[in-house]
């Protein structure tokens, strides 16, 4: 902490503060001799977010800022411009480190007082702990709502990230399918003029009709081949087309096979044209098959930024005063699509859904914010034991919706002993219908919540992530929500096992 040459505290400047103008005149001379006289200078720091909380502070004189770290920016907490304590609510919560940083404006006289100055004072002054604790209560209610603003912003900035990330992939290949349209319809438009001015019979113009037709229809739904079939096929209608003097036939070959056509189709072409215009046939039968494949592209494309939009318009519902039936399913499914890019650094999902589950009454999409902050958690836990802080090879295990019954309780029991065995990391979700009440449960393979942290985390502020990385909210959020719809939220935890479980009413 940068100092000053310290200036004497009075008594008379410790009573311009409320909570002290009624003490004993002795007992405020005892908490001076106790204290450490220090002045800041402007932009010094009282102490920084993450430092032991072992100490309070007296702020005589002076103007100082309390800001918290999130990610590259200082979010201003609060501004403190008269005499005031700073700093005594971690220490009356129990939080072993100061959750925000303190920096002077103005110079700052500022009387130190430790943390076991501090308790025998407030045991001295039952008076002084009174009005302590209400100035406590006072601030923790404006801080928590600071907090649940950033948390919220925070949230808002998860789906932002995400859907610009989910968003880009789509509207990428959307673009480039509508710039090669142009290129490639004008193609197909000026060979199928140049068709019908050929010599052709009614039996012959009949032909091509139906057999555009069908390319159509068989570019639908193309075979899937590997990559040697696929070679393979290639060349042979190359061969083909070379046989039979086709311009290009390599480019056309790639075309046909992505299209499902074989050589034997190929004949059939050449046994009604008699080797009449077949390089311009060819040429309109491959500019037609280009043009479904990229509006087949252009509508893949678009209903994934429609599902995008769509998971988001889930959590922009906000009517929190009135219960609405929620699918869980649909929640569930929107948030794995605002956090893909997230998954997609290698995260496998397991899903293990209960068919006909019940709808649960929700306040608008206040569900969602839940599996949003254990989904969420499950991802950093499970990329921060296996390494991977990069964008990688993305993996996915993705059953039916609906699984089989009967391999349900054979896969989830034997859960702990798949997250043993595996060098992947995976969430497990599982929703079920227990008696009276919907069960979720969400598990995850990553390093697991110490057993000494297991009882904090749901309390406000605590957070096991570095300075800037989280608000201690999250989990936090979550509970209330859960409490709020008369549920019950669980969790079991070890090294490559942590569970969830979320339960909320429902009549089966």
């Amino acid at each position: 902490m940068l100092s000053l040459k310290p200036a004497p505290v009075t008594t008379d400047l410790l009573r311009r503060i409320p909570v002290f103008a009624q003490i004993p005149e002795a007992k405020l001379e005892w908490m001076v001799a106790q204290g450490k006289a220090v002045r800041v200078p402007p932009g010094g720091l009282l102490r920084a977010e993450g430092d032991p909380a072992n100490c309070v502070f007296v702020l005589l004189e002076g103007i100082c800022r309390m800001t918290q770290r999130s990610g590259n920016q200082d979010i201003l907490l609060v501004q403190h411009d008269r005499p005031t304590l700073i700093g005594e609510v971690p220490l009356l919560m129990g939080v072993p480190y100061f959750w925000a940083s303190g920096r002077a404006v103005t110079t700052c006289h500022i009387l130190e007082l430790d943390a076991d100055t501090f308790w025998q004072f407030m045991g001295l002054c039952p008076t002084v702990a009174k009005s302590v604790l209400q100035t406590m209560i006072v601030r923790m209610q404006e801080i928590q709502v600071l907090a649940q603003h950033r948390e919220r912003l925070i949230s808002l900035g998860t789906l932002a990230a995400g859907l610009a990330h989910e968003l880009n992939n789509p509207a990428s290949a959307a673009q480039r399918a509508a710039r090669e349209l142009r290129r490639v319809f004008p193609l197909m438009q000026t060979q199928t003029l140049k068709l019908t001015h050929k010599c052709l019979t009614d039996e012959q113009r009949e032909f091509l009709i139906r057999l555009q037709q069908d390319a159509i229809v068989q570019a639908q739904n193309p075979p899937t081949l590997d990559s040697m079939t696929q070679s393979d096929c290639e060349d042979q209608l190359t061969d083909w087309m070379d046989d039979h003097n086709i311009q290009n036939s390599w480019q056309f070959a790639s075309t046909f096979v992505n299209a499902g056509l074989d050589s034997d189709w190929l004949d059939q072409i050449l046994t009604c044209l008699n080797n009449i215009c077949l390089q311009d046939v060819f040429t309109w039968l491959e500019a037609t098959l280009t043009v479904v494949g990229l509006l087949n592209t252009l509508g893949h494309s678009t209903e994934r930024i429609h599902q995008l939009v769509g998971a988001v318009q889930d959590y922009s519902t906000l009517d929190p005063d009135d219960l609405q039936p929620v699918d869980i399913h649909k929640g569930l499914e929107s948030t794995l699509t605002i956090l893909g890019h997230k998954l997609k650094r290698g995260v496998a999902i397991v899903r293990d859904y209960a068919e006909d589950l019940p709808k649960v009454m929700s306040h608008g999409s206040e569900l969602e914010q839940v599996w949003m902050n254990v989904i969420d958690n499950a991802i950093a836990a499970t990329l921060e034991r296996f390494n991977l802080n990069t964008s990688s090879t993305p993996m996915s295990v993705t059953p039916a919706l609906h699984t089989n019954p009967v391999m349900i309780p054979t896969g989830w029991q034997n859960r702990a002993r798949h997250f043993s065995i595996t060098s992947q990391p995976t969430i497990w979700i599982r929703t079920r219908c227990e008696a009276d009440w919907v069960l979720i449960e969400i598990a995850d393979n990553g390093i697991g919540i110490p057993p000494e942290v297991q009882p904090h985390i749901y309390e406000p502020f605590f957070t096991t992530k570095g300075v800037g990385k989280g608000t201690g909210l999250g989990l936090n959020t979550s509970y209330k929500i859960v409490k709020r719809h008369e549920g019950d939220i669980r969790v079991t935890s070890q090294p490559g096992d942590t569970c969830f479980q979320i339960r909320f009413p429902s009549q089966c």
